[in-house]
């Protein structure tokens, strides 16, 4: 019988995204579970300084509130020219949590000035699982590149149409899942707890 694996989220993308390199990594046996599908929980506010501790509130709190072993990740663009930020205020840049037109809008607005040569940027994503009981693990990934001048591509979300990788003639916006999933940020650092989700599986 698999085990459930909660994913401290509401986006259907981030849940496809961990199927996909579940099966990647030819791991087997467990099945991802969305907030949605369990019974509401007060979540605890995401006031970490960093992503690797927020992502470590909403995963120990979704384990203590089901007693499921719980995935969270917390992810964000750091601009160079911004000294880091959004940061872990990504999600909520523009003042409203997760409207990611408005926020993709500010960035654009704050470095209008800022020369191409400058316009560095890397998302990074910090994945923890929690296993109720047992290990706490904690990974992270960075995909390196710079912010463009104007948004491209209707794939992903977040920050994605503004973000050309390191390398690509082609915006984060324009990638298919899978090229996404072998680049990004969010899948380096999944590949990174693959050992962990291994042995989640096995030892259910």
């Amino acid at each position: 019988m698999a085990v459930r694996l909660l994913v401290a989220s509401r986006n259907a993308k981030k849940l496809a995204e961990l199927r996909r390199v579940l099966e990647s990594e030819g791991i087997v046996g467990i099945e991802p579970v969305g907030l949605d599908e369990v019974p509401e929980f007060p979540e605890e506010p995401e006031d970490g300084a960093t992503f690797a501790e927020n992502a470590l509130i909403k995963a120990r709190s979704g384990a203590r509130a089901t007693g499921l072993a719980c995935l969270a990740d917390d992810s964000g663009l750091a601009v160079d020219a911004l000294n880091g930020m959004p940061g872990v205020l990504s999600a909520r840049w523009s003042g409203r949590h997760g409207d990611d037109a408005a926020n993709n809008e500010l960035l654009l607005a704050q470095l209008g000035d800022v020369p191409d040569a400058r316009r560095g940027a890397a998302f990074v994503s910090a994945c923890a699982l929690v296993v109720p009981g047992g290990v706490e693990s904690v990974e992270e990934g960075r995909w390196s590149g710079q912010v463009l001048r104007a948004p491209r591509g209707e794939g992903g979300f977040g920050y994605d149409p503004l973000f050309l990788p390191e390398g690509s003639d082609r915006a984060a916006g324009e990638l298919t899942p899978d090229e996404k999933d072998a680049a990004s940020h969010r899948g380096r650092a999944l590949r990174a707890l693959a050992p962990a989700l291994r042995d989640l599986a096995e030892n259910a």
